[in-house]
C-alpha cells in the first residue's frame, strides 16, 4: 500500500479539524501553515473532503472548516477514500474483481488479506484517536516491533 500526499495532507487536515473542535472554524491557510501543506493543493483537498461529507464550510470573515461529524465517527480510512479511492487496488482494480491461474492463482487470497489488515488498521482508528494520541493497542505493538521501522 502507498499513501499518496494527497491522502497524508487529507488525514492531517483533518486532524487540525478534529483538535479544533465544534465552536470555530478553522480557515485553510491556518492548517496548510500548520502543517507545512501547499495552501492550493489544500484547498483542492477540502473540497473533495467536504462533497464526501468529511467536512462542512461556511464563508464569510469567521468562516472556514470544521469536521462534518464527530471526530470519533470518522476513521482514518474514511479520510483516505474520500481523496483516494479504495484503500487497497491491485492495478487500480479492487482485489475481488481480480482472478489469476497456475502459479498465481494464490494472490488473490493474499491481495485480499492485505486488504483485511489494512481495513483492520485504519478502519478502526479514528480521528479523535490519532489527535488525542489514543492509538489502539494493536496498532503500539505492531509498530513498536523493530522490523516495522526498516525498510527492506
Amino acid at each position: 500500500m502507498r499513501i499518496s500526499a494527497r491522502a497524508d495532507y487529507a488525514v492531517r487536515a483533518a486532524l487540525e479539524l478534529a483538535a479544533a473542535g465544534d465552536d470555530c472554524p478553522v480557515k485553510a491557510e491556518t492548517i496548510a501553515e500548520a502543517q507545512g501543506v501547499p495552501r492550493k493543493f489544500l484547498e483542492g483537498i477540502l473540497n473533495d473532503m467536504r462533497r464526501g461529507g468529511l467536512v462542512v464550510s461556511r464563508r464569510g470573515g469567521q468562516g472556514g472548516y470544521k469536521l462534518g461529524a464527530p471526530a470519533e465517527t470518522i476513521t482514518v480510512a474514511d479520510v483516505i477514500r474520500v481523496v483516494d479511492g479504495p484503500l487497497v487496488s491491485v492495478r487500480g482494480e479492487r482485489p475481488p474483481a481480480l482472478s489469476y491461474t497456475g502459479p498465481a492463482e494464490s494472490l488473490l487470497p493474499l491481495w485480499i488479506a492485505v486488504r483485511a489488515n489494512v481495513r483492520a488498521i485504519l478502519g478502526e482508528v479514528t480521528l479523535a484517536d490519532v489527535a488525542c494520541s489514543r492509538l489502539p493497542e494493536r496498532v503500539h505493538k505492531l509498530a513498536e516491533q523493530p522490523e516495522s521501522w526498516t525498510n527492506p
